[in-house]
């Protein structure tokens, strides 16, 4: 089943225009970083990697109670609106199997397969809907980011992190037998090269405007790890991979979802699913201003059986 969702979420908090006044209230040091943009509006240079961070740093405290959130250097830097959408609408996947009713608080548990050195799933997944999440990397860099983020926030008991000691593995060798999730989420490497991540970005660059033979832009906007933006194969290969390593895992995850960028994707991936004979598929489109996206889902349970798994709790 397809379902068109071209705009933000209605429950985003991020409609309209950002309101500044409050976001500096919140984050003063966001003054130094604030502009006028072409159409005479406050903005800020999203060409610079530390005016995102900073922008996100008072984004994250002004709307979501997060005192403190930082990451190192060339790091993945999100944009929250469209993070904040994925939350959203695995809440309302879980609606559908709970008589509409997004089902809150701490016996919901969601894992974070890649949560990077930002951690924003957890920490936005918690903030609108109290879930508890499990957030797993192979980096050990990124989840030391993590884990300072999750203890400057006193949020030891709602996220906990675990490195994959398996680079090669998604799932496999990261889960106790014992564990169960009502949510897997995952934001895959898109590209299959750095090559291919330059370009992409060079295309944004182009698109916002900002393209100028005199400056020195940065190579990826947003920042980004070579395991964040791109892996052999690209994001075909990684989700592939999701799918077949799921089946190993499938009476312990009540729904599987990935993100997906590229739609020339979801053919092979749909391929993928019918031959890990999954009982239900769910593909959700999304859309933030010329950027879109879809989430896929996937369940090894029946109609009755998510309903029965969502009411134990």
């Amino acid at each position: 089943m397809t379902q068109n969702k071209p705009t933000l979420h209605p429950r985003n908090r991020h409609q309209g225009r950002y309101d500044f006044p409050a976001l500096i209230k919140a984050h003063p040091d966001l003054a130094r970083f604030t502009i006028t943009n072409p159409y005479g509006k406050p903005s800020i240079d999203f060409a610079n990697p530390e005016a995102v961070r900073v922008f996100n740093r008072a984004l994250l405290k002004a709307q979501y109670g997060i005192q403190h959130w930082d990451i190192p250097a060339d790091y993945l830097c999100p944009p929250i609106p469209g993070r904040a959408d994925y939350i959203h609408v695995l809440a309302d996947l879980l609606a559908e199997d709970n008589a509409g009713e997004i089902p809150r608080g701490a016996s919901v548990r969601a894992l974070d397969i890649g949560v990077g050195a930002n951690c924003i799933y957890p920490l936005l997944g918690h903030s609108d809907y109290r879930w508890r999440f499990l957030g797993s990397d192979i980096d050990k860099t990124a989840l030391a980011s993590a884990k300072a983020i999750v203890q400057a926030n006193t949020l030891d008991k709602a996220i906990t992190l675990r490195q994959q000691p398996e680079p090669k593995h998604i799932l496999s060798g990261l889960l106790q037998a014992d564990e169960r999730f009502d949510l897997t989420l995952c934001n895959p490497p898109f590209h299959a090269s750095r090559e291919e991540a330059t370009r992409g970005s060079q295309r944004k660059w182009k698109n916002l405007g900002k393209q100028d033979p005199k400056r020195k832009l940065p190579v990826l906007n947003f920042g980004g790890q070579n395991n964040e933006l791109w892996c052999d194969g690209g994001e075909i290969r990684f989700v592939s991979q999701l799918v077949s390593e799921s089946v190993q895992y499938a009476a312990q995850v009540l729904w599987f979802t990935s993100l997906v960028s590229k739609a020339s994707n979801l053919p092979g991936i749909e391929a993928a699913l019918k031959k890990a004979g999954v009982k239900a598929l769910r593909i959700v489109e999304m859309g933030q201003g010329q950027k879109q996206s879809r989430m896929v889902a996937w369940s090894f349970h029946d109609d009755e059986a998510r309903k029965a798994w969502l009411a134990k709790r």
